[in-house]
């Protein structure tokens, strides 16, 4: 697989170009319903080994804690967030976190080995040190935290003293995502985030001095006042930070979903063109400088465990997005978080309130999910593929599934023909393959196999005949 090949085709990027899901889950997060309660969550996690043979076997797990508090407000931000400054606010949360770890640890059915762990938010380091301690006390009495196993935290810089930076070592964390965006003064305060390129690399030189393997940095393309010389000169920032794992997201303008967009002038907006400038360059840049493209928007050092995952066929994707534990159950806890058990995915209440309440009552605070049928788990096995590895054997398909691939798919390969003559992918007799032109366009490819997105799109077409 040579994976870090890739074409840049604005014509084609422009023709391609949908609004369409990151497929961090298939079905997607918007697709759960809420006949999916807090029993059936409960069955699953119950029934872990089940799906062994008898043989008492269970995948290993994955923890995601969601902590939602933020000290002020990115105007770009659409995460579920709590903007404050009171202690007291994430002091009982974490009491009721440590309520939510014990009723699920005490259904967890077969091993409570944790492979990986992720704190995202909000911001995570909003927690005082003490409460950290607490946090992560409390995952420690209920789940084994493996030796070697990955544990990660986002982090914000700009309040993040080098003794934290130790004591998430000393807790177990081995693994740093630092949100940037941009170094462009104009821009960051456009966006209502000012943060130094010296505050972003103190806390890189601490991650590294206490033993920190992996740092990842994050930008954003598409902000007020951005350009292609204004985002190079952070790129020359960024290369010489050489971080392990660069992310690059393209923002979404969405003021009527995320209110904080509203403080934001869209004439201030990159165009179009201009957008796709900058991810050009990005693009040219992140690979002149030795980085493998991982897929969507991710690169990643040619020695770094995801590249190495990906070179092996064993790159996975989950609500983090590129992740290398492909087999593990994803056990979420606080608001809005989701955990995917077998075949299921649950997601969590969105608000504090109801999420206290769930818990008073010494309930799960689940609010909905969905039971995947055979059609789901097929197709997410080959949308995992596609966003993964850029290839899907065909094979490998039908011999899992029990399918007759062509036949099944016949409407899906009759749409993935506009797409091989325009040189996206090639269709062989056994396999698919995504070629240089389709990879910055993976989603697109991948959104052909959506069965929901297909019956959403016939029933529009259909209401426009009426």
């Amino acid at each position: 697989m040579h994976t870090q090949e890739l074409i840049f085709d604005s014509s084609l990027i422009s023709k391609y170009d949908v609004s369409g899901p990151r497929y961090t889950s298939y079905p997607t997060a918007d697709r759960f319903i809420e006949a999916f309660a807090a029993r059936d969550y409960c069955h699953w996690l119950t029934r872990r080994t089940v799906d062994g043979g008898g043989l008492g076997l269970s995948r290993p797990l994955s923890l995601y804690v969601h902590l939602p508090f933020c000290r002020s407000i990115c105007y770009y931000c659409a995460c579920n967030k709590i903007i404050t400054k009171d202690h007291g606010r994430s002091a009982k949360y974490i009491k009721y976190l440590a309520k939510e770890l014990a009723l699920v640890a005490g259904l967890v059915d077969g091993s409570r080995d944790v492979v990986q762990l992720h704190f995202g938010g909000g911001t995570p380091t909003f927690l005082s040190d003490d409460e950290m301690r607490q946090l992560m006390a409390h995952i420690r009495q209920h789940f084994n935290l493996i030796a070697g196993g990955e544990f990660s935290i986002e982090v914000d810089p700009r309040w993040l003293s080098r003794d934290t930076v130790k004591l998430l070592a000393e807790l177990g964390f081995n693994r740093m995502s630092i949100g940037v965006q941009d170094f462009d003064p104009r821009v960051q305060a456009a966006v209502n985030r000012i943060q130094t390129l010296d505050e972003t690399r103190a806390v890189m030189e601490a991650a590294r001095e206490f033993g920190f393997k992996g740092i990842s940095l994050d930008l954003i393309y598409g902000l007020p006042h951005q350009n292609v010389v204004s985002f190079n000169r952070t790129l020359d920032e960024v290369i010489a930070l050489s971080p392990d794992r660069l992310s690059i997201y393209n923002y979404a303008h969405v003021p009527n979903l995320a209110k904080p967009q509203r403080r934001i002038n869209e004439a201030d907006l990159p165009s179009p063109e201009a957008r796709l400038q900058i991810l050009q360059l990005a693009i040219r840049r992140m690979r002149e400088a030795g980085y493998v493209f991982i897929g969507m928007d991710h690169f990643a050092k040619p020695d770094d465990e995801l590249a190495i995952a990906q070179r092996r066929g064993r790159l996975h994707r989950n609500f983090q997005g590129y992740s290398t534990h492909a087999d593990a159950d994803l056990l979420s806890f606080g608001v809005s978080a989701i955990s995917k058990v077998g075949p299921t995915y649950g997601q969590n209440v969105r608000t504090l309130d109801d999420y206290y309440d769930c818990l008073d009552r010494d309930e799960l605070p689940v609010m909905r999910g969905v039971v995947l049928s055979p059609d789901d788990l097929l197709r997410r096995s080959i949308i995992g593929a596609l966003m993964c590895h850029f290839e899907l054997s065909i094979e490998a398909i039908e011999i899992a599934h029990l399918i007759d691939f062509r036949s099944y798919f016949a409407p899906e390969l009759l749409a993935l023909q506009e797409m091989e003559q325009s040189g996206l992918l090639c269709i062989e007799s056994n396999w698919i393959n995504v070629l240089p032109r389709g990879r910055l366009l993976v989603r697109a490819i991948a959104m052909v196999f959506d069965r929901y997105l297909r019956a959403e799109q016939e029933r529009v077409r259909y209401s426009k005949v009426i």
